[in-house]
């Protein structure tokens, strides 16, 4: 099923914009124009052994210290997945990761993380499974959506890294 279709059969409103395509947050601040909700970057990872995946929803310009929310999620080891990884769970290509995507992931393996400040958004922007669009989804339709899809949130404050250190999280999809 289509996203769009899905949205609008749940009654899940958005408001979409069209660009080019952006892999990167700076391409998304040149590309995509000002819209009105919380900017997201998105990061598909799992744990050492691969058990574990996780899709963690923080601001922007929030670069993850993976090894500190490892340890508040009792998962050892965290790392960016594989694109491979990406596909098969979320069936979206790196660049275009959304929690938008959990719709493809019916069996609930993968674990969502939202940090509280995107939490409290009124909206958040999200790409509808490419990354050549946003949406702006409300707070309360991005929650049913959630609901509607089975995946239920871990919220906290995720734990940011120092600036200047390198523990592999470059590669994300940012909202904007």
């Amino acid at each position: 099923m289509e996203i769009f279709d899905f949205l609008d059969q749940q009654g899940i409103h958005y408001e979409r914009c069209d660009h080019p395509a952006v892999f990167t947050c700076e391409e998304a601040e040149r590309f995509v124009p000002p819209l009105p909700g919380a900017k997201v970057k998105n990061l598909f990872v799992t744990d050492k052994k691969g058990r574990r995946h996780f899709l963690v929803m923080v601001g922007y310009d929030t670069s993850v210290d993976l090894k500190a929310l490892g340890g508040l999620l009792g998962a050892g080891g965290l790392r960016m997945a594989s694109a491979k990884r990406l596909q098969a769970r979320l069936g979206v290509t790196p660049g275009s990761v959304t929690p938008l995507a959990l719709i493809n992931d019916s069996d609930g393996a993968v674990q969502v993380v939202i940090d509280d400040k995107i939490w409290e958004a009124q909206a958040v922007l999200c790409h509808p499974l490419v990354n050549t669009s946003t949406l702006v989804v409300s707070s309360g339709d991005f929650r049913r959506f959630l609901d509607v899809t089975d995946h239920g949130a871990r919220v906290l404050s995720v734990p940011a890294r120092l600036t200047g250190e390198n523990d592999g999280n470059e590669n994300n999809s940012c909202n904007q």
